[in-house]
């Protein structure tokens, strides 16, 4: 067989030459930018052939911190394509956490949304790696800004080459993108991605029994590009030539809504958080969501309740699926097999609502003290996975490789059973389990039952201290509007009261505003427990 390198500019490549008709819409500051894909290509190559004039090199990292735009877009081919490495920065991190991961990186240039300027101007002093910083904006004169030298993004591809020649002798096993874990404790955890990883894992986002993702799909990414990459999804839509919808800088449900229904979005993936939001707009107003084909939810378990809205309700299929960020990120995805699909709706619907089977390409296991858990469904262990788009250590971090890669198995932290039919169902975080008098409760399984209340609105469960039991749950609660006040910690305990042995419900149910989160929007629990540490500790 031919030994052809999987690379990133032949994905680019291929968008070029067979799609240049086919369209992407970004939403930016100034409004809706419409061109195509033989645009793209062309805008993408001038930025190569620009950052190759500010110094780029060959391995040289190029940091961005940008929301999902078009020029976001053309820096994630651009960068790889020409040989340095794209390093996709959360925006939500602290100070701290941001200069760590830069000068972690050593990121030479900074690609900067012109609204997240300020970020980068609180620890300019702090990064000496980065030599240039290139301003993101739709406004034709540079803002004015402490960073220096600073670039207009505009300008400096103008004065780039449209007809840019990306290096032929590009390697499949280089480095192509970095990603850093959003860190609950310590320093964030860098990935490195190659472009064989990258390309394998665009081409699993394409198979019928993964996301599916094709030509006549109208995708819109609500997961930010600079989290595990927007799951992959931008990379398998230019390959694919797959119409992309970008919502752009500080959206709202209303704004995710009316893009979806004006472009025709068939489908898009983000987080449950962003799900429950988008669902109260779509229940509020008069919108037409009949193009989506498919919801896809990751990040954190989505609850049944939620599930059932969009498809009972609505009539939107709803998607699970789960992956990290050392996993590209697509792990698993909760499609039935065949002949389950004659099995009555509830018994689907507790199918789908786990993460689903290991994707091909991926192996996974679940185990415990004793080995391999059983796949009964019961049996709790941490979830194993490998593959060749899982990560194999940490950059520059031996320490935390040792911990989390073992054996050639990459260690989750995620608590996980496994049924007859191979469906893996996480079932907590190791750090988020509630042992209670020598026994282990799922958090996760208390929430998603407290989340089918009709009055509530988030919930999350965390374990607290307690002089008897060791520790035992506690339930955060926030209600929709039009509940507050009207419902009771009886009335939450009462509801869910069938579904658990009596020991498993949570000491007490506190309703609050809103719940704190991570930069990614899933729950801080971490957080949550330190307001709550003392919270039982008179009782006996």
């Amino acid at each position: 067989m031919m030994d052809t390198q999987l690379t990133l500019d032949k994905m680019l490549e291929r968008a070029e030459k067979y799609f240049p008709k086919k369209e992407i819409v970004s939403r930016t500051a100034a409004g809706i930018h419409r061109y195509t894909y033989g645009e793209y290509g062309k805008r993408t190559r001038r930025l190569a052939s620009a950052l190759e004039k500010l110094g780029v090199k060959r391995g040289d990292r190029v940091g961005t911190l940008a929301w999902n735009d078009h020029r976001h877009l053309e820096a994630y081919f651009a960068i790889p394509s020409m040989g340095a490495v794209l390093h996709t920065i959360n925006i939500r991190l602290s100070k701290e956490h941001l200069t760590y991961i830069i000068n972690n990186a050593e990121d030479k240039v900074l690609l900067i949304d012109e609204g997240l300027v300020p970020i980068i101007e609180q620890i300019k002093d702090g990064i000496p790696s980065v030599k240039a910083f290139v301003i993101l904006t739709d406004n034709k004169e540079l803002p004015e800004t402490a960073l220096e030298p600073a670039y207009h993004y505009e300008e400096i591809l103008k004065e780039g080459d449209e007809h840019y020649q990306f290096p032929d002798d590009l390697d499949e096993n280089e480095s192509a993108g970095m990603c850093y874990t959003s860190a609950t404790t310590g320093n964030p955890k860098g990935v490195l991605y190659t472009h064989r990883s990258i390309v394998l894992h665009s081409m699993a986002v394409g198979l019928a029994d993964m996301l599916a993702l094709s030509e006549s799909d109208v995708a819109m990414p609500v997961v930010p590009m600079f989290h595990v990459n927007a799951w992959g999804m931008p990379f398998s839509a230019v390959w694919f030539g797959t119409k992309q919808v970008l919502p752009g800088p500080n959206f709202t449900p209303k704004i995710l809504v009316e893009l979806i229904e004006s472009e025709k979005v068939t489908v898009t993936a983000g987080v449950p958080t962003i799900w429950l939001g988008v669902l109260q707009e779509i229940e509020s107003g008069d919108y037409d969501m009949s193009s989506l084909t498919r919801v896809i939810c990751g990040g954190s378990a989505a609850p049944l309740s939620l599930i059932r809205a969009y498809e009972e309700k609505h009539k939107i299929p709803f998607l699970h699926a789960y992956g990290m960020t050392e996993t590209s990120p697509l792990a698993t995805v909760a499609r039935l097999k065949s002949y389950q699909q004659d099995l009555p709706y509830e018994e689907k619907l507790e199918f789908r609502a786990k993460q689903g089977l290991a994707a091909p390409g991926v192996e996974a296991k679940v185990v415990n003290e004793n080995g391999e858990v059983a796949w009964d469904g019961k049996e709790m262990g941490e979830l194993l996975l490998r593959g060749p788009w899982i990560t194999d250590h940490y950059y520059k971090d031996p320490e935390k490789t040792a911990e989390a890669v073992r054996d050639g198995w990459l260690h989750t932290g995620d608590i996980a059973t496994i049924d007859e039919e191979g469906f893996i169902k996480l079932v907590d975080r190791t750090k988020d389990l509630v042992k209670s008098g020598g026994e282990w409760i799922s958090s996760v399984d208390l929430e998603n039952a407290i989340m089918a209340h009709e009055a509530v609105f988030e919930a999350a469960v965390i374990a607290v201290p307690h002089p008897r039991w060791q520790e035992r749950p506690v339930a955060a609660v926030v209600l929709k509007d039009e509940f507050k006040g009207k419902v009771a910690k009886e009335d939450i305990l009462k509801f869910i009261e069938p579904n658990f042995a009596k020991w498993w419900l949570p000491d007490d149910v506190i309703f609050m505003d809103a719940i704190p989160k991570t930069s990614v929007g899933k729950f801080l629990k971490r957080e949550l427990r330190e307001q709550l540490k003392d919270h039982l500790a008179a009782q006996s």
